[in-house]
């Protein structure tokens, strides 16, 4: 028992209503819609069960791909490879269920965004069940614009100070450690924040938490897609944008463990890889311009810093 007069079906239900409340917002903006597509993967037919509601866009007006998937998947017996920070839930059988996003606008610069909420449930005959909620969200620019960095960060702030203001920080620094390519040496992007395997505020006020994450999203970034949907671009900037976004590439592919586990898992491959931008390139040592926009990225934000 989770000793809550919420349930794992609160959850759910909250799941699909963020889902849809995103959607909404985003077509509206976009001006197309995005499609549909449900999927079931029934009993028997592997080591995961459950389904989900993948919402694509691509050749939208302003998004040139963005998918906001929802997932609730079940199974038998966890695989240790999937317990390795809690080995002791191992073998149980398991719920995991979140809205999971990423968007990639055509503009390069409007910023490409990540979030997910999520929870997770481990049980076994006889024994206390383990739960947990993870997620957080991220931004990515290419260009970089201090009060976009600002106003982002203070949304994740926002999202958090009813809970603890200790989170913040937390899950800042957590979120800085979390998108970083240690093989570049380098962050993704600006950060925002990231949690996971967290159940400390109790079942209700944790639940309370990830929903406030969950419903911040919108104000931290639709704010920003509007102020830059309308910037003249050309050639150079799609050029840079689609370098860029090769580091989106590989760190979903070498370091996500929502990736791995997914694929791992025997998930269902499309709606793993929804987050992959469509366009991207690959260049052998490429440097920026000294003094240019570009060069600026990454001197002013590609590092570790305070933006509330």
């Amino acid at each position: 028992m989770l000793h809550s007069s919420i349930s794992p079906s609160d959850v759910r239900t909250y799941l699909l209503d963020l889902q849809a409340r995103i959607i909404a917002a985003l077509e509206q903006a976009d001006g197309r819609q995005f499609i549909t597509d449900a999927w079931q993967r029934p009993d028997g037919s592997g080591p995961i069960a459950g389904g989900g509601i993948s919402r694509i866009m691509e050749d939208g007006n302003l998004l040139e791909r963005g998918g906001v998937g929802f997932s609730h998947v079940s199974g038998k017996s966890l695989p240790p490879s999937a317990a390795a920070n809690r080995p002791e839930i191992a073998g149980r059988s398991w719920e995991a269920m979140g809205v999971s996003l990423v968007l990639h606008p055509r503009n390069p610069y409007v910023p490409t965004v990540h979030m997910n909420v999520r929870f997770f449930i481990a049980s076994a005959e006889g024994l206390e069940p383990v739960w947990w909620f993870g997620g957080g969200m991220d931004l990515t620019p290419y260009y970089g614009f201090e009060e976009d960095a600002r106003h982002f960060h203070k949304s994740c702030h926002d999202a958090l100070a009813p809970f603890g203001h200790e989170l913040y920080p937390r899950f800042k620094k957590w979120c800085d450690d979390y998108f970083y390519l240690k093989h570049r040496k380098e962050p993704r992007g600006i950060g925002g924040i990231f949690f996971d395997d967290f159940n400390a505020l109790g079942f209700e006020r944790s639940f309370a938490m990830m929903q406030s994450v969950g419903n911040h999203f919108l104000d931290a970034y639709l704010p920003i897609l509007e102020k830059r949907k309308g910037m003249a671009f050309g050639e150079r900037e799609r050029d840079f944008q689609a370098y860029r976004r090769g580091r989106y590439v590989e760190f979903n592919l070498v370091f996500d463990r929502g990736t791995l586990f997914g694929l791992q898992s025997g998930g269902r491959t499309e709606s793993i890889l929804m987050s992959m931008p469509p366009v991207v390139k690959w260049r052998y040592d490429w440097q920026p311009e000294p003094g240019s926009a570009e060069a600026q990225l990454y001197s002013d934000f590609l590092v570790h810093r305070e933006w509330v």
